[in-house]
């Protein structure tokens, strides 16, 4: 129950944020957006009609039709999401900084709605509109979540072209590679994880040490050369970021001569790591 709290509390905080995005930022400047907010934005130039009323039926509409395509914690979280962002657009509407330094707002405007979106996205929910097809296309694509929205955001983006001008656009293009990029960091965090295989003589030595320095556990994996035609035991391990220096300096001790392959990787789950249960 107190993590479905914070869950609610994480929401409304996001949808804060992405409404401060578009009031403060995204309007005073004639900016777009990408998604439902931005055929939002481009009814509110053309006939003045309210963000927050608009975005509400517009998403309202979208979720009607793409809710079978997400969980029932996806569903209730979102509804949630449009519910306080709508609001949210309402009550903020007018609110303005003084600044009229049209850079500084589109870095702020992408940081802004990364920052309310990642963490809406975080917890589990979504904005509806182009973020449903956003979770479509991780589920049964793989595409990563960020990309995917920014992917569709753009097709919003460029429509908007006749509206806002050339200008404009490549500044909302900018203010949404921003946001992408500040998402991803409030999805995934700091703490980014690495594979690392490594091939050696002395990889006993090499997995005894990691076990021991490290507390990390090693896998070995059967290979074979296929100029030699010998076998050979590949260790294959996985940590933080932080620990890489450290192997680095393991597997330097005990063979200078190895040959270490470093993998990026988004998601670990698993004893050490995340429990594959939440």
């Amino acid at each position: 129950m107190r993590k479905r709290m914070l869950d609610v509390l994480m929401l409304v905080i996001g949808a804060f944020f992405f409404a401060l995005a578009v009031n403060l930022f995204a309007i005073p400047n004639d900016l777009g957006e990408g998604g439902v907010t931005g055929i939002t934005l481009i009814l509110y130039y053309l006939f003045q009609w309210s963000p927050g009323v608009t975005n509400f039926i517009l998403n309202a509409f979208l979720l009607l039709i793409g809710y079978k395509f997400l969980d029932g914690k996806t569903t209730f979280y979102t509804i949630i999401a449009v519910a306080a962002n709508s609001l949210f657009l309402h009550l903020t509407h007018g609110w303005s900084i003084p600044s009229d330094e049209l850079i500084i707002n589109t870095i702020f405007a992408g940081v802004f709605a990364g920052v309310g979106i990642g963490m809406i996205i975080r917890v589990g929910g979504t904005t509806a509109g182009s973020a449903i097809l956003a979770r479509i296309a991780n589920k049964y694509l793989d595409w990563n979540i960020s990309y995917a929205l920014l992917f569709f955001d753009l097709i919003v983006v460029f429509s908007s072209y006749f509206i806002i001008g050339a200008e404009k656009m490549m500044f909302t293009i900018v203010m949404l590679y921003i946001g992408t990029k500040v998402m991803d960091f409030i999805i995934e965090g700091l703490n980014t994880k690495k594979a690392i295989t490594v091939i050696s003589e002395n990889k006993s030595e090499i997995a005894e040490q990691v076990n021991t320095l490290m507390d990390r556990g090693v896998t070995i994996l059967s290979g074979k050369g296929n100029y030699t035609g010998q076998s050979k035991e590949i260790l294959y391990i996985v940590i933080n970021k932080q620990e890489l220096s450290m192997l680095k300096k393991i597997i330097r001790s005990c063979d200078k001569k190895a040959f270490v392959i470093v993998h990026d990787v988004r998601d670990v789950f698993g004893e050490g790591f995340v429990d594959i249960s939440k």
